[in-house]
């Protein structure tokens, strides 16, 4: 519909993560959905395209890129598979924390290796009994002379166990409450640390997600990102980029979902027509346009004021998170229904879209968390 103006840069990166889709996912997007399968091989093309780079500034080996020509990698990528996706952009999510609040060393030593795909990086802050309420989480950091010792849990860990790294967010200080946690850069091999289960989800099987346990896991004190306290203003921040990343996913699965539902409107033929001519259907598809054409306006435009600069970002990145996983949701129900038995069955796409399409509601903020989130920006403006 809309033809959005892209620099030549920006047409190339689009032209190779279409590449890359067509070539090493397409094929085996259902087999890996079905065989809750995680292959590396996408996710080492997209290494060898140095496309983990495009957030990771020039001086430290990356693209130095933005979250818009981010977006535009993981709409693409989300087209093919979600679930790859979600390892993709996960490693975005783990750069984030050493970009925004890491030291030069820290930076000097991570950014280059991720930005060429070398490390493969997780973000761990959701416990059992910590989801929407962050703040209540129980693992505990304590530092013990040159080294901190964690102790404690975390699950529903996107790229456990296939990470390099992972950002752990402890407490230091129980006492302070929210102010007393920090966050730490975790590396796979520290003794005391390990991956549990592999959960077994509904959808985005091609993505790993685990249990991670730490048993007198035992870091360096120049792990630790920004200084001890910082733990949730690392979380929050890190998200606040990351949320119009799941916009993306959106954005894509969405696009799936109604190509692949409307060329079937358009050759199913019943009544002695295609039934898309029945103004029943051809209407659920305008609907479909109409809320995807919105969505991708939003994510577009919200990705290109936080590459401005803008420090108030956190409601629009929740506003993006929210509207673009509801839209998707939407789109990829309507999708099977437009199908009807076919879009039923494991044996068309359909209904793995749908699947995918419902944990963008839940990770990252729970949708009612976003509009919880909302609703307190709001009022900033409006008082």
């Amino acid at each position: 519909m809309i033809k959005y103006s892209l620099s030549e840069e920006q047409k190339i990166l689009v032209d190779l993560v279409t590449q890359i889709g067509e070539e090493y996912i397409k094929p085996y997007a259902l087999k890996w959905d079905e065989e809750e399968v995680f292959d590396e091989k996408p996710i080492r093309a997209l290494a060898d395209a140095d496309l983990f780079g495009i957030i990771i500034p020039k001086e430290y080996g990356g693209l130095g890129w933005g979250s818009f020509e981010m977006c535009l990698a993981v709409e693409k990528l989300s087209y093919y598979c979600a679930g790859v996706t979600t390892t993709y952009a996960a490693t975005f999510l783990g750069s984030y924390p050493i970009i925004l609040f890491g030291n030069e060393e820290q930076k000097k030593k991570y950014l280059p290796e991720i930005a060429r795909g070398k490390m493969i990086c997780a973000f761990a802050l959701t416990e059992p009994q910590a989801g929407s309420d962050a703040f209540a989480i129980k693992t505990i950091a304590k530092k013990e002379g040159d080294f901190y010792i964690l102790n404690g849990m975390k699950h529903f860990i996107t790229n456990g166990g296939i990470a390099d790294i992972y950002i752990v967010v402890a407490m230091t200080d129980p006492a302070k409450g929210a102010r007393g946690a920090s966050a730490f850069i975790v590396e796979k091999n520290d003794p005391g640390f390990s991956v549990g289960k592999k959960e077994k989800k509904l959808g985005l099987r091609a993505s790993v997600t685990t249990e991670l346990f730490f048993n007198d896991c035992k870091i360096p004190k120049d792990r630790l990102l920004g200084k001890e306290g910082m733990g949730f203003i690392v979380a929050l921040r890190t998200l606040d980029f990351g949320r119009c990343g799941v916009g993306a996913q959106a954005l894509g699965i969405a696009q799936a979902a109604m190509e692949i539902s409307l060329k079937h409107a358009n050759s199913r033929i019943q009544f002695g027509q295609p039934i898309y001519n029945f103004q029943a259907v051809s209407h659920t598809f305008a609907e479909m346009a109409i809320k995807l054409e919105a969505a991708r306006a939003l994510v577009y435009n919200a990705t290109k004021y936080i590459d401005s600069g803008a420090k108030d970002i956190t409601g629009i990145s929740s506003i993006v998170k929210c509207f673009t996983s509801d839209v998707a949701m939407w789109i990829t129900e309507r999708a099977i229904q437009m199908m009807g038995g076919f879009g039923y069955m494991r044996d068309y796409p359909v209904q793995k879209y749908f699947r995918d399409a419902k944990c963008l509601q839940i990770y990252e903020g729970t949708n009612e968390i976003q509009r919880n989130i909302i609703a307190r920006e709001l009022i900033k403006y409006y008082k």
